[in-house]
């Protein structure tokens, strides 16, 4: 595996993402996005704590925050790694392909700015809206913005964080309404994503 030329740093925060090969899709069931959830459980929870997910058709957003341990840098890379091959092993199997499921290895960007970190949040939880596949981030069932309004429990997030930033999950809900409705953010962040969707 090449060397990162970012490395994972302890108790910082990472926008990991990948999208598919070609733009293709890379969940094509309810039960393949599900196991992708299993995959990140088993080979990311032990190294990062999840602060913000949401698996498309096409590609996947994490927030993440790296935990306090030795060797993280290494723990998340092949934690990633061992989640890509295995899905791609699961997914090749069930469909009799053949091939490269994703568009190359994941992509991972420190967020070191507070701001920065909470609105690609929101961007995160709106992106099912944006791409126009539900009426409402509550809708789409394989992100965690149902746990961070405290209407689903789930692991895979860390409430500490998100009660840390919204007093109630109403601030929640209107900062991520705000984007939906007026797709803006400040600058820097609206740079951010214009790259990545590029």
């Amino acid at each position: 595996m090449p060397r990162r030329l970012v490395p994972f740093v302890s108790s910082a925060h990472y926008h990991i993402y990948n999208r598919g090969n070609n733009r293709g899709p890379i969940f094509f069931q309810p039960e393949n996005y599900l196991y992708f959830l299993q995959g990140m459980k088993r080979y990311l929870l032990p190294a990062a704590d999840v602060l913000a997910y949401c698996l498309m058709p096409t590609h996947y957003h994490l927030m993440v925050r790296v935990k306090q341990t030795s060797e993280v840098s290494s723990q998340i890379s092949s934690g990633m790694m061992k989640l890509s091959v295995s899905y791609t092993k699961a997914i090749n199997k069930r469909f009799a392909r053949v091939g490269a499921l994703f568009q190359g290895p994941f992509q991972a960007r420190p967020i070191l700015d507070s701001n920065h970190l909470l609105h690609l949040c929101r961007y995160i939880h709106a992106n099912p809206v944006k791409d126009g596949l539900v009426p409402g981030p509550a809708d789409w069932p394989y992100s965690n913005y149902s746990e961070w309004i405290g209407e689903r429990e789930g692991s895979l997030i860390d409430l500490r964080f998100v009660r840390a930033q919204f007093a109630d999950p109403g601030g929640y809900k209107d900062f991520v309404a705000d984007y939906v409705r007026t797709r803006c953010m400040p600058d820097a962040v609206m740079g951010y994503v214009a790259a990545l969707e590029a």
